[in-house]
């Protein structure tokens, strides 16, 4: 089987791209940033290279594999502003976000700072390292929106010289420091908002805090990442979401200033160094090859790097999503007789907050959840998360290039619907 090649011009962003995707045509996908949408071509081209291993795979897997993971690593680097050895290629965000906190030395008294907007894996993760030993302190840094940039970055800085000035009050240890350690997001994931992380990373490097970036949703919706300057202590990213590669993977970027505290990958790969055998490693080999794993996973971030230049690249994507995000939560707050989350527009990538017809009373649960997406996805064939947030209901809407405003006028349609059936059921549960 051959690599299949990128013919021709591509089509018109909108509908008449979504020939490039394997959507059932009934489904109008409204939630790309969850999961991602997997060209076709990706696919055959993974497809492609699965054929190639399968015909030896000893050979590839010991000879070929490690050159073509490093030049995935060595592009992927070029995008972010990183270098190659700065970063290696994990399954997914949450592992990649488990594997700095397990290996960050705690001590009695240190601190991890997470924000109420925190996806929830990350926030168990976390949780996790405070209920185990030595017991790091959890604080939470709450942003309830809409906020401006500038009184997010204010509040930041209070909460960290906040925190500062408690644990110098503190009991610790005789000669020890107690640290803090902040994860924060990019891109939060719901209420999705660009949030201003790099002047976070610089205010926690003013407060001497070490910075954990959650970036899952920024590659492939932000275009000049930059991680020279911007130069947060840790930053993960996914490939799987925005930027078309097979699910699921994800970048860990960790700079050679940190390398040498990441003691071991999780799980532990097979050219983990052992100290007491004088063993010498490379960050890099110690996440070379955690056990026998689908290789065509990684690989294919080249396929789709290839897939977006054809598209005609980062600039012309991203113009597109992050127009249609505008236009078209403006057009379903319209048939939802609703409003957009409000905010600066800087605040906005590709995703777009709208709320929900459903009243603050009705609280967010499971069975609440379930409902609203059985009906979405059974009933309606489409689409796009919901949350509750400062008391209120919220649906977040993912703009692709496959999408069109008239995607989301349907999703409308359908919310109008799915509210009413809810509401109906929850009173009927009252009586």
């Amino acid at each position: 089987m051959q690599k299949p090649l990128l013919l021709g011009n591509p089509p018109s962003f909108g509908h008449p791209t979504r020939e490039l995707f394997a959507l059932d045509e009934k489904y109008i996908n409204l939630n790309h940033g969850s999961f991602g949408s997997v060209p076709r071509y990706v696919t055959a081209a993974a497809n492609a290279l699965d054929a190639v291993v399968e015909s030896n795979p000893d050979r590839f897997v010991r000879l070929e594999y490690e050159p073509a993971l490093t030049r995935t690593r060595e592009r992927l680097a070029r995008m972010i502003g990183a270098e190659p050895d700065e970063c290696v290629l994990v399954p997914n965000v949450a592992l990649a976000m488990n594997t700095v906190l397990h290996n960050i030395p705690w001590a009695a008294g240190d601190t991890i700072i997470i924000t109420n907007l925190a996806y929830d894996s990350i926030l168990r993760g976390v949780q996790h390292i405070c209920d185990t030993f030595p017991h790091p302190k959890l604080s939470c840094f709450d942003i309830n929106l809409p906020q401006t940039n500038t009184e997010i970055l204010e509040g930041w800085r209070r909460h960290l010289r906040a925190l500062k000035e408690s644990d110098a009050h503190s009991t610790v240890l005789p000669g020890t420091k107690s640290k803090i350690v902040a994860t924060f997001d990019s891109i939060t994931a719901g209420p999705a908002i660009i949030l201003p992380w790099r002047e976070m990373v610089a205010i926690c490097k003013e407060e001497g805090v070490l910075s954990i970036v959650d970036a899952a949703h920024s590659l492939g919706q932000e275009t000049e990442i930059r991680l020279d300057i911007a130069q947060p202590d840790f930053w993960i990213s996914s490939c799987t979401k925005w930027l078309y590669a097979k699910r699921a993977c994800a970048v860990l970027y960790v700079p050679k200033r940190h390398q040498a505290m990441i003691k071991s990958a999780l799980p532990t790969s097979a050219h983990h160094p052992s100290p007491t055998t004088g063993e010498v490693g490379t960050f890099v080999m110690r996440f070379f090859f955690p056990g026998t794993l689908d290789v065509t996973i990684p690989l294919s971030v080249n396929d789709a790097l290839d897939f977006r230049e054809w598209l005609g690249g980062e600039e012309k994507i991203n113009e597109y999503c992050h127009r249609l995000a505008i236009d078209g939560g403006k057009r379903l707050a319209e048939v939802m007789g609703t409003a957009v989350l409000a905010g600066p527009e800087e605040q906005l990538a590709n995703m777009v907050n709208v709320e929900l017809p459903l009243p603050s009373s009705l609280r967010p649960s499971i069975p609440i959840y379930f409902q609203l997406q059985r009906l979405l996805l059974d009933k309606y064939h489409t689409y796009a998360t919901q949350f509750y947030h400062n008391g209120k209901w919220y649906t977040r809407v993912s703009a692709q290039i496959f999408n069109e405003v008239s995607d989301f006028e349907k999703l409308g349609s359908a919310w109008l619907d799915v509210c009413r059936e809810v509401l109906v059921q929850a009173d009927g549960s009252k009586v």
